[in-house]
């Protein structure tokens, strides 16, 4: 909203005139919440799927599915305690606070400015934020995206965004994923609507040395289908 203020540019984009008042910060929210809320972006795309000249570009029978980590928009310092228990941020518009060696969890604390955001982080080793999780279903011939949602940042929310954006695919299709979607409970469930189960193989070791056990049937890890689904799944980081 800031920059509207001063970038022409930007102010052509949204249809503003060189000395027309730049709106207010509270409405362009209330029309991103509408935007989220209403399923705009899910009914313009499944109109666009339904073109003719885009069906003849989707496969029927091979998909992929992915998610990614969306950054909330929402400081570190805003993570509260839930009982109060921890110190504010210093007076000022940007005050300053120390939470180092402080153990915070979503359990223990919330986000004051976006309560639904959610400490998360993608991989071991890497910084944990607060974020959201954006998910993608991609059809294999041409890397196309044909579903799309957003969740909460949770540990299971990848793979059961994964189920509920592949209601609709149909008996023998395939659907490719990363190590993350090893899990039992979701492969079982991939085998019992017969979709099959091209997820990558998490031979993770466990702390006491042990190579976890995946879940992906043998007899499926071992076939050629199972080989070119773990080559084009890899396309669909361009979409998220």
């Amino acid at each position: 909203m800031e920059r509207l203020e001063f970038d022409l540019l930007f102010r052509w984009f949204v249809g503003l005139g060189i000395d027309d008042a730049v709106f207010d910060a509270s409405v362009f929210c209330k029309n991103r919440d509408r935007l989220l809320t209403a399923d705009i972006a899910q009914a313009f795309l499944a109109t666009l799927l339904a073109l003719a000249q885009v069906k003849n570009l989707l496969s029927a029978e091979h998909f992929s599915v992915d998610g990614t980590m969306l950054k909330a928009y929402a400081s570190m310092k805003s993570f509260r305690a839930k009982d109060g228990s921890d110190e504010p941020p210093e007076p000022g518009r940007n005050g300053e606070r120390d939470f180092k060696k402080e153990k915070r969890s979503n359990q223990t604390h919330y986000c004051k400015t976006d309560p639904d955001a959610r400490l998360y982080r993608k991989g071991k080793g890497q910084e944990s934020k607060l974020a959201y999780l954006g998910h993608a279903l991609m059809e294999n011939r041409n890397g196309l995206a044909v579903g799309g949602d957003a969740t909460l940042a949770t540990g299971t929310a990848e793979r059961d965004a994964a189920t509920a954006l592949t209601q609709e695919l149909p008996e023998g299709a395939t659907l490719g994923a990363d190590k993350n979607y090893d899990a039992e409970a979701f492969v079982e469930n991939l085998k019992a609507r017969k979709i099959v189960p091209h997820v990558a193989i998490n031979g993770s070791v466990s702390k006491l040395g042990k190579v976890r056990k995946t879940a992906v049937p043998k007899d499926v890890a071992v076939s050629t289908g199972y080989a070119i689904s773990m080559r084009c799944r890899k396309r669909i980081e361009e979409i998220s």
